[in-house]
């Protein structure tokens, strides 16, 4: 708990909205956040202490004075927590991991306006379209609109007086046919102009507008019988309907839309950004969230949303948005959830381009720091398989047999979900007779934790059975005997439809097919098996060795250890020559060796 008296603050701080800051005692500020009311949410944090996550409680604890500013609405709160973040980047503030400078497409303020791109955005007069996220989309948009209108590249100052003055001559782009000659006076600045209302048109997204004006001049062009004039209009519109094809077209209804979707996990989010001008996807953004308090997706949502606008200059008034947003909105903004229709479409478009984004980063981080891809599995496991500890430690018990001769038991161990073969154990069974698999669970389960408890070893946090209930109640009465049962989480396996069962619970447990959980089960249950049979066919070889080499006349079991030791098999002992043999037998064995061998061929 902080130092300073609480109480005697939140006396001070009204029910009113506004933006509060902490300061720790070196007067820093730590944290800036919001709220529609500002002593109930400053309050939440020390009265209710005890619900906080730990780097919550880390941030109280360093609270050492509270600031606020009252606001008249919550989205005006919602602001200014936004600007005060990026102008102060606190410590223990989201921030938006972006420091990228994104490219625009400007039309200049001059004579014969240039249309270029630029990542410096100058307040001169001159008008500026995106930023666009994706430089690639900005140079298609380029392409596209220098291909339907003739426009000059130079940087000559054009005006009437220079013009007029003869100062500058014809260059290769108007021999080419890509510009039509201003620098001379052979094009005039109204035709000019009108070639820059189809760009602005364009680059705002109203694709529509323009090719409804060149359907209409090709039309007035073929009345008139001028047919060349006409082609060259069918070849505009021809390069713009191409164009719009590559475009996200989504309908001419949804004018002027915003629309935001998360995803996240333990560590970071991701919020996606689609800018839809008469129903054309014109800008896309993905930015990455670091969490730093573990955040909620509403809190880290309503954090990007205002930082995204500003910097891609929205004036949308609508906001399409995944989920309900504690934010109260006035008559100039309006969030919308949708349910069906165009908009949920373009929502389930944003969701889809944030999934993969996440995805792809993820994966990314993983090549890079494979310990963030074992946190994630076991902290999917710890969420699939409702446990209160990460599994970091899994042991998967498998019992083998052939008609109840030479049962064994295998153990194989997991740690940070990968396999730790030294650990790996086998058991011969002891007292158990005949084909009993429930009581060589039993027998197994019980040795091998009676152990760990005597050597005073840590406990796994996952035990893993395979089999279904018979299998789980044998292991689960091993373990209420060693009185355990309430100190691991323990499940079954059932091979035929990979049921998992918890005890107690007569509905089994389904994971999805392709989840990393269900895997890293099947991977566990493989392993032991695999573990289990290898040892199994060991033994059996070594016991019908065994049992054949007993039978012969004077070799008794001191020299069959000691030829099971140095020849491993019977077949190398059959093949062995009287001089290796002398090594272990003596020579009256070694003859008996030979005679016993020689009837059975």
């Amino acid at each position: 708990m902080s130092t300073f008296d609480y109480r005697e603050e939140l006396k001070k701080i009204p029910h009113k909205p506004g933006v509060y800051q902490y300061f720790d005692k070196n007067n820093e500020l730590i944290y800036i956040g919001k709220a529609k009311d500002l002593r109930n949410r400053v309050g939440s944090y020390f009265v209710n202490d005890h619900q906080l996550n730990g780097k919550t409680r880390v941030l109280v604890r360093k609270i050492n004075r509270i600031a606020f500013t009252i606001v008249d609405t919550e989205i005006d709160a919602w602001l200014l927590e936004n600007n005060l973040i990026k102008k102060h980047k606190p410590r223990y503030n989201v921030l938006l991991k972006d420091d990228k400078t994104y490219p625009w497409i400007v039309i200049k303020q001059e004579h014969f306006p240039r249309v270029f791109w630029t990542r410096k955005y100058i307040k001169d007069g001159s008008r500026y379209y995106g930023p666009y996220a994706s430089v690639g989309m900005m140079h298609i948009i380029l392409d596209m609109i220098r291909e339907l209108f003739p426009l000059r590249t130079c940087n000559l100052n054009l005006s009437p007086e220079n013009i007029a003055k003869g100062k500058y001559k014809i260059c290769l782009e108007y021999q080419i046919g890509n510009c039509k000659g201003p620098c001379e006076g052979y094009q005039s600045e109204e035709d000019y102009e009108q070639n820059l209302a189809d760009i602005k048109d364009i680059l705002n997204g109203k694709i529509s507008v323009v090719t409804n004006r060149l359907k209409s001049q090709m039309q007035a062009a073929v009345e008139e019988l001028d047919f060349e004039g006409a082609h060259r209009l069918k070849v505009k519109l021809d390069k713009l309907s191409n164009y719009q094809s590559k475009s996200t077209v989504v309908s001419s209804s949804i004018t002027n839309v915003d629309v935001f979707s998360i995803a996240s996990d333990e560590s970071y989010a991701f919020v996606n950004y689609l800018k839809v001008v008469h129903g054309v996807v014109i800008q896309t953004q993905t930015v990455e969230m670091k969490k730093r308090l573990d955040e909620t997706e509403q809190e880290l949502l309503s954090l990007a949303i205002p930082e995204i606008r500003n910097r891609f200059k929205s004036t949308s008034r609508e906001i399409i948005i995944p989920f309900e947003m504690d934010i109260e909105t006035d008559s100039s903004l309006k969030f919308t959830i949708p349910r069906a229709g165009e908009k949920k479409n373009l929502l389930d478009l944003s969701l889809k381009n944030v999934a993969y984004f996440k995805k792809e980063r993820m994966l990314q981080y993983e090549k890079l720091n494979p310990e963030i891809k074992t946190e994630r599995i076991l902290q999917q496991m710890q969420k699939d398989l409702r446990m209160n500890v990460l599994p970091r430690h899994i042991e998967c018990f498998d019992n083998s047999n052939i008609q109840g001769n030479y049962p064994v038991s295998a153990i194989v161990v997991f740690k940070d979900a990968k396999p730790s073969k030294k650990d790996y154990r086998h058991f011969n069974v002891k007292t158990v007779v005949g084909p009993n698999d429930f009581a060589t669970m039993e027998e197994a389960v019980f040795r091998r934790y009676r152990r760990l408890l005597d050597e005073d070893q840590e406990l796994p946090q996952l035990i893993i059975i395979d089999g279904g209930k018979g299998q789980l109640g044998a292991a689960l009465k091993s373990l209420k005997l060693l009185g355990i049962e309430k100190k691991v989480t323990v499940i079954g396996i059932a091979k035929r439809l990979e049921e998992l069962y918890y005890p107690g619970d007569q509905y089994p447990l389904y994971l999805d097919k392709k989840s990393e959980t269900l895997k890293i089960i099947q991977h566990l249950r493989d392993e032991a098996h695999r573990f289990g049979i290898t040892f199994h066919r060991n033994q059996r070889s070594r016991k019908t060795f065994v049992s054949e080499l007993e039978n012969i006349p004077g070799v008794g079991k001191t020299s069959v250890e000691k030829l099971l030791k140095t020849f491993k098999s019977a077949k190398k002992v059959k093949e062995a020559s009287d001089e290796e043999l002398k090594k272990v037998l003596n020579l009256k064995q070694v003859k008996a060796l030979r005679e016993y061998f020689s009837d059975k061929q």
